[in-house]
């Protein structure tokens, strides 16, 4: 394949930024889209230019760290994966493919593609933790939990972070995210300690870090790699009506 790639290049917070467009050949259609930004890196350094910066790690699906717009869409055209996971097989020959980095003012751009998500860091630190001393591994069945709440916490917990329903939601609004990792704590027995002031403590955190408001338009979970449904959202704010008050 022989596409067109318009990518987003910023070489710092300070930079304006601007769309450059680059041609990419003889790409194979089984690539990955991480794979073909491979390739025009390595041609950009041939040619003595910057290479373009993006975010990758375990380019598995599990860690989250390859965010980006493609053609407008927050991970790309094939729902429901990471970038890493998308293949150059969902494009035709002659395409041309606008890239761009997540665009919210609580992830402001660093360089070209890559931005910076310590806010969910910010948000974890405010509760996304228990106290319990546990001590050694219990036992598979010391703590029983029933089915339906082990099996809501465990989806809720697939949650990897990657930010793709901030990029996705018209407010810049995590509450997908936050709701996903207050889920899966106050779902389990362990978690119920700081179940109160976890929600609370983490919804303001979110406040604080600049991320917006949720008006329920869904986009998160259109775009989730992991699939985190919209109904953990409404657990959220049924647990902070209830915690606000003992404060």
């Amino acid at each position: 394949m022989d596409i067109q790639v318009r990518v987003w290049r910023q070489q710092g917070p300070a930079d304006k930024g601007r769309m450059v467009t680059y041609d990419v050949k003889d790409i194979s259609p089984d690539a990955s889209f991480l794979e073909m930004l491979d390739v025009l890196n390595e041609k950009l350094i041939l040619d003595g230019d910057d290479p373009v910066a993006f975010d990758h790690d375990c380019r598995e699906g599990i860690c989250g760290m390859c965010g980006m717009m493609i053609n407008g869409v927050a991970h790309g055209p094939e729902r429901a994966t990471t970038t890493c996971q998308l293949h150059m097989r969902h494009f035709k020959d002659g395409d041309t493919i606008d890239v761009e980095p997540w665009r919210a003012a609580a992830f402001p751009v660093i360089k070209d593609l890559v931005v910076d998500r310590g806010a969910f860091d910010t948000i974890i630190q405010a509760g996304g933790y228990i106290t319990a001393p546990t001590g050694t591994a219990p036992d598979a069945h010391a703590t029983p939990v029933p089915k339906p709440d082990a099996d809501a916490a465990f989806e809720a917990a697939t949650c990897i972070g990657c930010g793709a329903c901030v990029a996705a939601c018209p407010n810049g609004s995590s509450m997908l995210f936050t709701a996903a990792k207050v889920a899966h704590l106050g779902l389990l027995p362990q978690g119920q300690p700081e179940r109160s002031s976890r929600v609370v403590d983490m919804l303001e955190a979110q406040d604080d870090a600049g991320f917006g408001g949720c008006t329920n338009m869904g986009e998160c979970t259109t775009v989730c790699p992991k699939g985190i449904p919209l109904t953990l959202i409404g657990r959220l704010n049924n647990d902070y009506r209830k915690s606000i008050g003992k404060r």
